[in-house]
């Protein structure tokens, strides 16, 4: 009997909850408790491979960069970005290893480090408008745009952010490594934080550039590549909702990819929130794969079985 394939993508309260500072032991404890969930599900028999949000992580690295830049050089954003997918694979290899033996399972667990590839004509690049890193004053914004060339925002009542690019994933340079260690039975964290994005010479040269990818869309390019049934996106909510937040919020249980796409063409799930989620479980779905699932973290294995969260089928 073939063994049915999930592909898990962790949504960033799975690492850091809302008003924690973010020291590692608030993380590994958030971490822990996901990894026994991820566990549980690979108990029931599926093979895992596992993506994560990086966003509190890299704006912590950044700010980093920021205070010792007197001291250290700043690296570029693609490097923070590496840095996270590291220390937060890490994490979860540490803490999944742990899970996998209470649960009385062998499996391997792996992190590969990931590139996306991206185009580097893709329309992002002209309209940068992804809020990395700390919040800065008018004057340091100025300055940053004269010193830099960063595109700066003004956030109401916050202060100035730098915002960056968000182009599309295109592939995963580490595709075929991906693929191999899931086949070969080793539950695989891939592509964290979106990947580090690159773009490709004439030639095939890489080359790491200043933007960010989404998770959301990036793991749905990870679950095609694995041959995986399942996407899985775990979030901070219990269903996808129409009317969210308002009196008259109706939570959706199953819904097809043509209602999904309906709702969001009506502005039911905002870009920087459940839209990309949506729009990746829908691209999953005319890709081949089965079925699409948002549900909370808690509720990862019973979501998986039909008895919690919005399930989207094609």
């Amino acid at each position: 009997m073939a063994v049915r394939a999930v592909v898990i993508a962790l949504g960033g309260n799975a690492i850091l909850q809302h008003g924690e500072m973010g020291a590692a032991e608030d993380q590994f404890a958030n971490v822990q408790k996901a990894s026994c969930h991820i566990a549980e599900i690979a108990a029931e028999g599926y093979a895992v491979a596992v993506t994560h949000g990086n966003g509190p992580q890299v704006g912590d690295i950044l700010l980093r960069n920021e205070l010792a830049k007197e001291t250290l050089p700043p690296m570029p954003l693609d490097v923070c970005g590496a840095e996270s997918q590291g220390m937060i694979g890490y994490m979860l290899q540490q803490s999944m290893q742990a899970a996998l033996r209470e649960a009385g399972l062998d499996h391997p667990v792996a992190t590969v480090l990931t590139q996306t590839l991206v185009d580097g004509d893709d329309p992002a690049f002209e309209s940068p408008e992804k809020p990395i890193g700390p919040f800065y004053t008018a004057m340091q914004a100025r300055r940053f745009e004269s010193e830099k060339g960063w595109r700066m925002v003004q956030i109401p009542d916050r202060g100035y952010r730098r915002v960056v690019p968000s182009p599309r994933p295109i592939a995963l340079v580490e595709e075929r490594a991906i693929a191999r260690l899931v086949s070969a039975g080793a539950i695989v964290i891939a592509a964290g934080g979106g990947g580090v994005p690159v773009v490709a010479d004439g030639e095939g040269a890489l080359r790491g550039v200043e933007a960010v990818v989404d998770k959301d869309y990036t793991a749905a390019i990870l679950a095609r590549l694995v041959g995986a049934e399942d996407l899985l996106i775990l979030t901070d909510v219990e269903r996808v909702a129409l009317n969210y937040g308002r009196p008259d919020q109706k939570e959706i249980g199953e819904m097809t990819v043509r209602e999904a796409q309906r709702h969001l063409a009506a502005g039911q799930f905002p870009p920087g929130t459940m839209g990309p989620k949506i729009e990746a479980a829908a691209g999953f779905l005319e890709a081949g794969g089965e079925r699409a699932i948002i549900a909370s973290l808690e509720e990862a294995s019973r979501a998986l079985a039909g008895r919690a969260g919005t399930w989207i089928c094609p």
